[in-house]
């Protein structure tokens, strides 16, 4: 056998043993997450808003006030914290939210959730024991949303912004439940 050839084998073996190591340590790449990843976007003339998280299933499991228990802080998705972020300046509920990047976290209730838009980026959502990573000395804005409750199941944790009604509100649902976060641009003074 050539030189060419030992090496190549060589090359395609470390590349090989790399990527088993990789899916092994740090993410399986050969299997599907259980929790996709998703990235959500809302264009309007100059704004631009993305929300990027994961998508937990609710596997016929009892989800508010069971696997994401009430009063207590969630990290609003499943694995990598949830971020929210905006190329323009907001008003939320009359509180002024700068334009950035965010970490997402609610405080879910039976009929009201609390939110937080937290200037802190963080790798992951929890740490090592399960506790949420959400460092309140970080929170730039914290509001509560009414629950509205559904008629219909909704399967996958679902993050979308609705402006049918030209209200512009960022949504979240799972279960049978769901709230709305209503967003005002401020408009750039020109």
């Amino acid at each position: 056998m050539n030189t060419f050839l030992k090496r190549l084998l060589i090359a395609l073996s470390l590349v090989a043993v790399g990527l088993v190591a990789y899916s092994h340590f740090v993410e399986d790449i050969f299997s599907k997450r259980l929790s996709p990843k998703d990235t959500v976007e809302f264009k309007l003339n100059d704004l631009k808003l993305e929300v990027f998280y994961n998508r937990p299933s609710k596997k016929n499991r009892e989800i508010f006030g069971a696997l994401v228990p009430y009063d207590k802080v969630w990290r609003t998705g499943a694995n990598e914290a949830t971020t929210f972020e905006s190329n323009k300046d907001l008003m939320i509920q009359g509180i002024y939210l700068p334009k950035g990047k965010y970490t997402l976290w609610t405080v879910p209730r039976d009929s009201s959730w609390n939110v937080m838009f937290n200037t802190k980026q963080y790798a992951w959502g929890v740490d090592e024991e399960m506790q949420v990573m959400w460092d309140p000395n970080y929170d730039r804005l914290e509001i509560d949303v009414p629950v509205e409750k559904l008629d219909t199941t909704v399967e996958q944790f679902t993050i979308a912004f609705d402006n049918s009604t030209d209200n512009l509100q960022l949504t979240m649902a799972w279960d049978n439940t769901k709230i709305a976060v209503p967003l005002k641009v401020i408009k750039d003074q020109n």
